[in-house]
């Protein structure tokens, strides 16, 4: 089932035929699956199943990792990723991501969230405050650090740290928000906060998560897709693909039998 069929909305992201090598390794077999605009998309399965692999061909991340080789079609808004004319630094722009540990830059949180848009050009000190601002409205954080602006992003708490990461990345105005287990590092209080956040973000970007905890795939996502050795086994809303799984391995690890 493609997810756009699952969901009733338009794709953002369509993989056909994705296969993928590390060396002489094949860590993806034939991925083929729709990922809906403006929904949560969960990528589940056990550790080494090609899952975060997938989530890097998304924005070219594993370009920057030697001996590897990307085949099939992998398109945003119906156009090639791989493509010629495809700038990777530009692409990442559209498609940012947030990374399973918080990584602040050594700077100040202010400094964090300007950094990007300044790198693509914004000058102005007035436009630079007005994103800072919004952009860690948006990431739930602003009335934490509004008063602490200068102070280091690194001396935040961990679950902050993660929420100044995510209002760096939509700083600079994606399309789309790939998370590589975005809570793994963080206590449930944290985590409870991030997934919040999700909900609120999907309103108006497509984000592409991938997690371990099945219970956070449930309450967050609005299509799940379930990764084995490589392969995408099943995809469907997150509701039906738990509640009524059509594959018999799905079935086993959401059930907690391997994995």
């Amino acid at each position: 089932m493609l997810a756009e069929q699952a969901v009733g909305t338009a794709t953002k992201i369509s993989a056909k035929n994705v296969d993928f090598f590390y060396g002489d390794f094949q860590a993806l077999k034939g991925i083929s699956l729709d990922i809906p605009d403006r929904k949560v998309t969960a990528l589940i399965g056990p550790s080494g199943c090609g899952k975060t692999t997938f989530l890097r061909c998304i924005n070219r991340m594993n370009d920057l990792i030697d001996n590897t080789r990307f085949a099939g079609s992998l398109t945003l808004d119906g156009e090639d990723v791989y493509g010629s004319d495809v700038d990777p630094v530009e692409l990442r722009r559209k498609v940012g991501m947030v990374f399973q540990k918080p990584n602040p830059f050594p700077m100040s949180i202010w400094e964090n969230v300007a950094y990007g848009p300044r790198i693509h050009g914004v000058r102005k000190r007035s436009e630079l405050e007005e994103i800072v601002e919004t952009s860690l409205r948006g990431a739930a954080l602003w009335d934490d650090v509004k008063d602490k602006l200068k102070e280091s992003g690194s001396a935040l708490s961990g679950g902050q740290q993660q929420r100044l990461c995510i209002a760096r990345t939509i700083a600079v105005k994606p399309e789309v928000i790939l998370m590589d287990e975005p809570c793994s590092a963080l206590d449930p209080i944290a985590t409870a906060r991030i997934e919040d956040l999700i909900a609120s973000l999907k309103s108006e970007f497509t984000i592409v998560i991938v997690t371990h905890n099945m219970q956070q795939a449930q309450r967050a996502s609005d299509v799940t897709a379930f990764f084995l050795h490589g392969e995408m086994l099943e995809i469907g809303p997150t509701y039906d693909l738990f509640m009524t799984p059509q594959q018999q391995p799905t079935r086993e690890y959401i059930t907690g039998r391997f994995g």
